[in-house]
């Protein structure tokens, strides 16, 4: 059995049970963590329809939430959802605002022109990337 995710009438994913059951649970933690809907509908049969408009506000949020976290505890549990999220929005064709990310991280860092805020981007849209082949549909 699997839950499908889509976008109107096209297929963005289509993880088994299990994984489904452990992301929806993610979405629920997550949309608290940033106070906005995820834009995921709850599971209908074994459908999920996902709003482009609030999941791109929700991606966007969660990108600056995680870019803002400072506790390395926080940051490692959120890293593999965050990815995840990231890898569907690309596949939903949503256009994620990764220079909000980089400006809050810069503002941790006290600079903007920091290059480590560019390397934590660039290593989070590597994961993001490499989540992309596993992500069936």
């Amino acid at each position: 059995m699997s839950q499908y995710y889509k976008l109107g009438d096209r297929t963005l994913w289509n993880p088994p049970n299990g994984a489904s059951r452990l992301f929806m649970s993610h979405v629920t933690v997550y949309q608290t963590q940033v106070g906005l809907p995820s834009g995921i509908s709850p599971t209908d049969a074994d459908e999920c329809q996902i709003d482009p408009i609030a999941f791109a506000a929700f991606v966007d949020a969660l990108l600056a939430w995680h870019s803002e976290t400072r506790n390395a505890i926080m940051t490692t549990m959120s890293e593999g959802f965050v990815a995840t999220v990231l890898t569907l929005a690309e596949k939903a064709n949503i256009e994620v605002n990764w220079q909000a990310a980089e400006h809050a991280e810069s503002r941790y860092l006290k600079t903007t022109s920091d290059p480590r805020a560019r390397e934590w981007t660039a290593a989070l849209q590597q994961r993001s990337r490499e989540l992309t082949r596993h992500m069936a549909t």
